[in-house]
């Protein structure tokens, strides 16, 4: 399970970092509001001789102490999303294998992190702010009619904008890779079918005794009205378990190849809803004492046979001149998804529930051949049955009471399982986009909004000299539409192209950037920033000359 879900883990990591990096640009943008606010007080400060250093370090207690007051309440949500994580990634599970309680070692990363921002993003709003000149404290106040926001401000706007586009494109790729994931055909038939997954060895029943038990299951499930189709099976499509060997065509040289395997009762094809293109299917004469046989996959006649051989006929089994005949090829079905809707060219074949593979019978005797134990009853109905489940249960116990059900699901629902991590991960994605938006739109915000305060007495000027209301919201507007283009333009969209290249491996047939996604991507951060320059700017486009000129 590590293995499944590392890669993906060390993704969201990643993704984190990227929106703590905009959530403490923000920070940074509103420490160094605070501090111009306060430059009056430091000057006073600085006139009554407190040192630089001095200023500097209370500024910089006062966010170290904002920062660990913050990380101790988010450590109380981590802990709740935790929670919602785990839902996510085992959905339906009764007993999830991973408890989320406290770690001491994710309280000591947390707090180290909260701590790190405190001083990083702290530094320069505080060496900043300290930089205040005695002189001010005499004056009682200063005009402004410069921009307003300082280079720094601006290019915490510039980054914030970058990194959100960065994410916005990694969650449309990964959603668009999940519509490409639920659009394959995974030449099934889900619709009105039931997985029951059993335990016949659980039970109590020997190897010898199953062929006889599943002849039962299938008269007593056949008895219920509305079932058409009763198929028993080792394995079942889009399962996480499979069986595979080693193969080798009679009179052909081993390829050194192999293909799972997946034993199957006579309804069982069309219990799954796999299509027989070829030969037959299996019928009730293929039973534990007829000669062997097996059907193939698509795939599998592609890779041991020439274009133009017809397979039907033709013997196989494990690579060896004693085994390479087993099984006669009766039919070939059509390439059904099993274990993964992305395994591509899947070599697989099937072969009679009760028959007995011939190399297992030469080693050793049926009593001992757990390869006859079959795991799964796939059960398609002429309709929905909501009670299907109490009635499987029923049945198995009025077979055999120590027959339970292991677990039960709907096909729909065995295949959704498949698509859980590509769900979760697209989700967080989705998030994570949407809360980088945010904290980038209110960045924007804020900055254009001090902008507009600090340059009250320069816009009532202009509005007294006949400035009209266009050409003060486009003033402002500019100015933040700005910034936005060159996070996009110049950081955004490069980093953005070049970060793909290391999520395709997690993506389903996707190559490189996709220009819809890109394009999508862009112009919602640039509505958005739009939205946050236009609210500061028609405040700004209100304002009262007389007022304004009063303000300083």
């Amino acid at each position: 399970m590590q293995d499944s879900y590392a890669s993906k883990l060390k993704l969201l990591m990643w993704i984190s970092g990227l929106v703590l990096l905009i959530a403490c640009g923000n920070i940074a943008n509103l420490l160094l509001v605070r501090g111009m606010n306060r430059r009056e007080e430091m000057s006073v400060r600085a006139a009554l001789g407190a040192m630089r250093t001095r200023i500097v370090r209370q500024l910089l207690t006062e966010s170290i102490v904002l920062s660990i007051i913050s990380g101790m309440a988010g450590l109380i949500i981590a802990y709740a999303g935790t929670r919602m994580l785990l839902a996510m990634a085992f959905p339906g599970a009764q007993n999830i294998p991973i408890e989320a309680r406290p770690s001491g070692m994710v309280l000591a990363f947390a707090f180290g992190v909260s701590l790190l921002t405190g001083i990083l993003f702290g530094v320069a709003p505080a060496w900043i702010t300290s930089n205040a000149n005695p002189a001010d404290a005499l004056r009682s106040g200063t005009c402004t009619t410069t921009s307003g926001a300082s280079l720094l401000q601006r290019s915490l706007i510039v980054l914030q904008s970058a990194l959100a586009l960065v994410l916005l494109v990694g969650a449309g790729m990964f959603i668009q890779s999940l519509n490409k994931l639920r659009n394959i055909d995974l030449k099934l038939n889900p619709a009105n079918r039931y997985i029951v997954h059993f335990n016949p060895q659980a039970a109590g029943y020997s190897p010898a005794q199953v062929e006889a038990l599943y002849r039962t299951i299938e008269n007593r499930f056949h008895a219920i009205p509305g079932v058409q189709k009763v198929g028993i099976s080792s394995n079942t499509p889009m399962e996480a378990n499979n069986s595979g060997d080693g193969v080798q065509i009679q009179g052909q040289p081993s390829l050194n190849d192999g293909a799972s395997w997946v034993r199957g009762n006579a309804e069982y094809f069309d219990s799954v809803g796999t299509h027989v293109l070829m030969g037959r299917g299996f019928t009730t004469q293929d039973t534990s004492t007829s000669p062997a046989v097996a059907v193939v996959n698509q795939s599998f006649v592609k890779g041991f046979f020439k274009p133009s051989e017809n397979p039907i006929g033709h013997r196989f089994g494990s690579p060896g001149p004693q085994s390479s005949g087993d099984f006669e090829i009766v039919g070939v079905v059509e390439d059904t998804a099993y274990t993964s809707a992305t395994w591509k060219d899947h070599h697989m074949y099937f072969i009679p529930m009760t028959q007995r593979i011939p190399e297992s019978a030469r080693r050793r005797p049926i009593e001992q051949d757990t390869g006859l134990y079959a795991h799964a009853i796939v059960i398609q109905t002429g309709r929905p049955m909501d009670n299907i489940q109490f009635i499987a249960r029923e049945t198995l116990a009025a077979i055999n009471p120590n027959l339970s059900v292991a677990k039960f699901q709907t096909f729909d629902e065995q295949i959704a399982d498949r698509f859980t991590q590509d769900r979760m991960i697209t989700r967080l994605m989705t998030l994570f986009g949407i809360l980088a938006l945010l904290l980038a739109t209110l960045g924007l915000y804020g900055v254009t909004a001090y902008t507009v305060a600090r340059r009250t007495s320069e816009i009532g000027i202009r509005m007294a000299l006949g400035a009209n209301r266009s050409s003060v919201v486009g003033m402002i507007m500019r100015g933040a539409m700005l910034q936005t283009a060159i996070g996009l333009a110049a950081i955004g969209i490069p980093v953005a192209w070049f970060c793909v290249r290391y999520i395709e491996s997690q993506l389903y047939e996707s190559k490189g950037m996709s220009l819809a996604v890109l394009t999508i991507a862009t112009l919602t951060l640039t509505a958005a920033a739009a939205a946050a320059g236009l609210i500061p700017a028609q405040r700004a486009a209100s304002t009262n000359p007389s007022q304004a000129l009063r303000t300083e």
